[in-house]
């Protein structure tokens, strides 16, 4: 089938996003020659009729208020650089799946496939080697890839078969040189302990080698995310220097002493630092309708609150939601599924959620991106594109919820 494609890009005024990127590029990649940047949304759609893409134009594709449409073709200048960024091949790309939706419906038909991509135009005085680094500051490779600019022949995914899942061979066996050297080829999220605890386990107690399936579920469950590494950590050493933090700090510790008192203490960790209050509240008689579990991270109370005057019993819920590990490396999706986790839980239990929030702990924002560790994204990034992933789960399900990256440095 034809595959169909149209440019869409914001009017003058309108175009803020491309606005705030420029200023953004200036300001932390140092490149004043950066004379302007368009963005431009593109989509491939197939499974269409003319007649229907037509009407589709300037209803679905594109706002005529704010949008102007490009069919076919754009008019690039041969001293602008062009590239363009679209997601993996498997990673959710919801515009597409909303373009898809939309169309369906103006069809009344079967599902047309669409795709789309972000085209970035630049222009100014900027060599090879800058390009690459503005590329590299906006494509995130964990979730997106630079794309091809030629429009394709059609949209059909090909999924290769896949192979037999592969047994790692001699695993239970691994000097701890050999370790060493897989655990750097696969890049796991557990450290080298970890995976020498694995390996006795399958030594001594399944008496076999491991698949690589089974190592990467494993190593996924190892995760900041599922197993709270982080927040877990024993801390053994800290050197608060701000005042009132240290205030806060030795309260903690006044706390501490008093919860674990004639019994055996938890490490010091952040998990401990962040649910000592609750523990404190218990121990001094507040919570006694307290519904408790295994869970860490979830707590229900019984209390009465006053309705139109008259006293009614209610269960009180919180819940929280922990998501280090995949907003450092996928901040938008990262901050917006712990958001929605946070929300989603007690509405699977037919609660009514009152309040939701979110907050993003990382480093100074303001810093040159010069100072990036290796491998890691610009914490500059990281804030801004959590901010817009929290904001927009919250639009999505009805919450007027607004943020300002400019706020956040």
């Amino acid at each position: 089938m034809q595959v169909q494609r149209i440019y869409v890009k914001k009017k003058a005024g309108f175009d803020v996003e491309a606005k705030g990127l420029i200023e953004d590029i200036k300001e932390n990649l140092l490149m004043p020659q950066l004379e302007n940047l368009i963005i431009l949304n593109r989509y491939d759609v197939t499974g269409i009729t003319q007649e229907n893409f037509e009407k589709a134009k300037n209803t679905i594709f594109s706002e005529p208020q704010v949008d102007e449409t490009f069919v076919e073709t754009y008019p690039f200048s041969k001293e602008d650089h062009v590239f363009g960024v679209e997601f993996l091949p498997g990673q959710f790309d919801q515009r597409a799946n909303s373009l898809e939706e939309c169309l369906q419906i103006i069809a009344n038909g079967d599902r047309p496939i669409a795709k789309s991509a972000k085209i970035y135009i630049l222009t100014g005085n900027l060599t090879q080697e800058e390009v690459e680094k503005i590329k590299k500051y906006i494509i995130n490779p964990v979730d997106s890839r630079e794309c091809d600019l030629e429009k394709p022949e059609n949209l059909e995914q090909k999924m290769q078969e896949p192979e037999d899942v592969a047994i790692i061979e001699g695993f239970i066996s691994m000097t701890d040189e050999d370790a060493e050297k897989f655990y750097k080829k696969y890049g796991f999220a557990m450290d080298l302990a970890d995976l020498k605890f694995c390996q006795t386990y399958f030594r001594d107690t399944e008496k076999r080698d491991p698949t690589l399936t089974e190592m990467k579920m494993i190593d996924t469950y190892w995760s900041d995310h599922c197993r709270h590494t982080t927040f877990l950590t024993k801390l053994e050493v800290l050197d608060i220097k701000w005042e009132l933090l240290n205030k806060i700090y030795q309260q903690y510790l006044q706390g501490r002493n008093m919860i674990y008192e004639n019994r055996k203490a938890k490490d010091l960790c952040l998990m401990d630092i962040a649910t000592i209050a609750v523990k404190e509240l218990k121990k001094a008689g507040y919570l006694t309708n307290l519904d408790e579990s295994e869970e860490i991270n979830a707590c229900s109370f019984k209390a009465e609150i006053l309705v139109d005057g008259k006293p009614e019993e209610y269960l009180i819920m919180f819940k929280n939601e922990t998501h280090n590990h995949p907003t450092e490396i996928e901040p938008f999706g990262g901050a917006a599924t712990c958001l929605g986790g946070a929300i989603r839980d007690p509405l699977s239990g037919r609660v009514y959620v009152y309040q939701a929030m979110r907050v993003t702990g990382c480093a100074d924002p303001r810093k040159s991106v010069d100072e990036t560790l290796p491998n890691k994204l610009p914490q500059r990034k990281l804030t801004n594109e959590a901010a817009r992933g929290y904001s927009s789960y919250g639009n999505q399900i009805g919450l007027a919820t607004r943020t300002s990256s400019r706020n956040l440095s």
